[in-house]
């Protein structure tokens, strides 16, 4: 195995400039990859334009985790070519690995890159003639054992910084590990290494991903050996100076020790904030899918996060109509997220995918059974978002406002993930304001006072 840095560009001398635009579906992964991947085109020979734009280049790193995100796809193929029929058109990505021929049958598409070849986009990009029939570049993903190293810097506000890549679990309803290849790692002096290059760019906030990143350690140096742990990150994230806020995007509740959770808590970066997936309250489907949990764990986790963190944010993942997920799963599933002192939920309509072992399991649930549960789920979170907000007015918190003016309004977050927003002011920009989080507006957003 081997680490590879792409963060630095090199200077091409052209009398033309391409224009190039970049598209990401999916996760926070995604967008740090794909940051990536557009810095190794910042000379002189491409100019970067937005994805709406005319350009004679269209990426877009793709993903699979839903059946939607292949449509979106589609969608995004037909766009760029009528903004300019005669565009050249990558696909790279998650999709692109599992499932290159299907993309390459997309009408325009013109390049197809897997796992490891994403990250050579630019070296395939010598003839931009468009072609009858496209290529594709996609290596066995049993073979892929490097580590490219990827942080986001297009957003002034936070950025998503990639600890690790990959996963050794075998969930039944997922097509990562085919994917993405086996657990790797960072090395840790990288990872310091790049959160003090992403702060010294003024960024405020970073967001740890990976796609197991309680796995942290797991070949950092070639090996299945942990060289470090998930804790060690933390505590030496923690130590850089620079960095005013970290945040862990998404841990496995199994992977989230105790210790873990109480360093967190005492912590000078780390905010309050976590977002564990949980996928079912049924001891049950859990079995079927082969998470490595079963409720009371999670459970645990849970009270233990409040026990040494009262004011923590936490976020939960759930997937609705698993094969097999009876009513009366799923209202174990609503009873357990209801009993349980979380703040939100991310809610996923279960999909079929190829090449998993759920494909082929029995007791199918109608997908207007799916929808309906979806629906449900997703009333709870507005439910429990609200809730977990109320018990915030009142407090004094630090907020991070962001840079987009949405109709007319300024947004940002509290170090604990409250969301927050005033009438637009571009003077507060990046900024790091203490506050107090004063009333919850019509549309549920919280508004404060400066102090």
């Amino acid at each position: 195995m081997f680490s590879v840095d792409l963060s630095s560009n090199k200077k091409i001398k052209s009398a033309t400039r391409s224009r190039i635009a970049f598209h990401t579906l999916g996760c926070k992964l995604n967008f740090s990859e794909t940051a990536t991947i557009s810095r190794d085109f910042d000379f002189e020979k491409y100019k970067h334009v937005d994805f709406s734009d005319i350009a004679d280049i269209y990426v877009i790193n793709t993903c699979s985790v839903t059946g939607n995100a292949d449509k979106k796809f589609k969608s995004l193929v037909r766009k760029a070519l009528k903004l300019n029929n005669k565009a050249f058109v990558a696909a790279v990505g998650c999709y692109a690995q599992l499932q290159p021929e299907e993309l390459m049958s997309v009408e325009g598409v013109d390049l197809v890159l897997g796992a490891n070849e994403k990250f050579m986009l630019s070296h395939y990009l010598n003839d931009l003639t468009k072609i009858e029939h496209g290529k594709i570049h996609s290596c066995d993903i049993e073979e892929v054992n490097n580590y490219v190293s990827s942080f986001s810097l297009n957003d002034r506000t936070r950025s998503f910084l990639k600890v690790q890549d990959g996963c050794d679990y075998k969930c039944t309803y997922c097509t990562i590990p085919r994917a993405r290849g086996i657990s790797r790692s960072d090395t840790l002096s990288n990872v310091v290494s790049n959160a003090v290059k992403i702060a010294s760019n003024g960024i405020k906030e970073i967001v740890l991903t990976g796609v197991n990143i309680g796995d942290y350690g797991k070949g950092e140096n070639g090996n299945k050996i942990h060289n470090h742990t998930f804790l060690d990150l933390v505590k030496n994230l923690d130590n850089v100076k620079s960095i005013e806020r970290i945040r862990i995007s998404s841990i496995e509740p199994n992977l989230l020790k105790n210790e873990t959770i109480k360093f967190i808590s005492k912590s000078k970066s780390f905010v309050p904030h976590f977002h564990i997936p949980l996928q079912s309250g049924s001891d049950y489907i859990l079995k079927k899918m082969k998470r490595r949990y079963l409720t009371p764990l999670y459970a645990d986790r849970v009270f233990k996060i409040k026990k040494y963190i009262p004011n923590a944010c936490i976020g939960v993942d759930v997937i609705v109509g698993f094969p097999g997920e009876s009513d009366e799963h799923f209202i174990k599933t609503y009873s357990f997220l209801n009993n349980l002192p979380i703040s939100y939920l991310h809610v996923f309509i279960y999909s079929e995918r190829l090449n998993t072992e759920a494909l082929s399991m029995k007791n199918i649930v109608p997908i207007k059974i799916r929808n309906k549960r979806g629906k449900i789920l997703r009333s709870l979170s507005i439910k429990k978002r609200r809730a977990f907000y109320e018990t915030q007015l009142g407090k004094n918190t630090s907020i991070l406002l962001e840079g987009e003016n949405k109709k007319g309004y300024i947004h940002g977050f509290s170090d604990n993930y409250v969301k927050v927003r005033v009438p637009w002011d571009p003077s507060l920009i990046n900024q790091i304001k203490a506050v107090r989080l004063d009333k919850i507006d019509d549309e549920g957003y919280v508004r404060y006072i400066e102090l």
